[in-house]
């Protein structure tokens, strides 16, 4: 039985294809609220989009950055299920998403049935303007169809956070 999170978590599995991580990323709302594996954060505490840092060592090296959510109610094949929440491209390696380019903007997390899970990741890309198959709609969008389209191959970071409808006394 395993332990990584990402497989406790069913995101390698209902998302992703089993990988070995190689970049270490970190992922952080309103500079304080570090997204943790499994861990919940409050939809009105990921509202804004979050900063995300890219530990490479290589300016030369770029990455693309995707964030979903596989679960959205939707279609009865698991693999149209996602919804797509943001898509950052060219962050060049050893910085954050703000230096790359943002081709989808970020929409913020909003569950309004069951727990959802938020899975950020990252992909190492050929060169430079590598993703020119872009979607056509946030909804039944596929993480691994993404980067078969763009030739991204395997990720080489991900994690997740958990979230679910706040009701109004979650949020006070």
């Amino acid at each position: 039985m395993s332990s990584d999170p990402l497989v406790v978590g069913r995101v390698i599995g209902d998302v992703l294809d089993d990988f070995a991580p190689t970049i270490s990323m970190t992922v952080t709302y309103n500079n304080n609220k570090l997204v943790s594996n499994g861990h919940e954060l409050f939809p009105s505490a990921v509202s804004s989009r979050p900063k995300v840092d890219i530990y490479d060592g290589d300016l030369r090296s770029f990455f693309t950055l995707v964030m979903t959510d596989p679960d959205v109610p939707g279609p009865s094949d698991p693999y149209l299920r996602e919804r797509l929440h943001w898509i950052v491209t060219d962050i060049p390696g050893t910085t954050n998403s703000t230096f790359g380019s943002e081709i989808v903007s970020y929409e913020k997390p909003r569950p309004n049935i069951g727990i959802h899970r938020f899975v950020f990741v990252l992909f190492k890309q050929r060169c430079r303007q590598a993703v020119s198959h872009l979607p056509t709609s946030r909804d039944q969008f596929n993480v691994r169809n993404f980067a078969a389209e763009n030739e991204l191959g395997l990720p080489v970071a991900a994690v997740y956070f958990n979230a679910q409808r706040e009701t109004a006394a979650r949020r006070r």
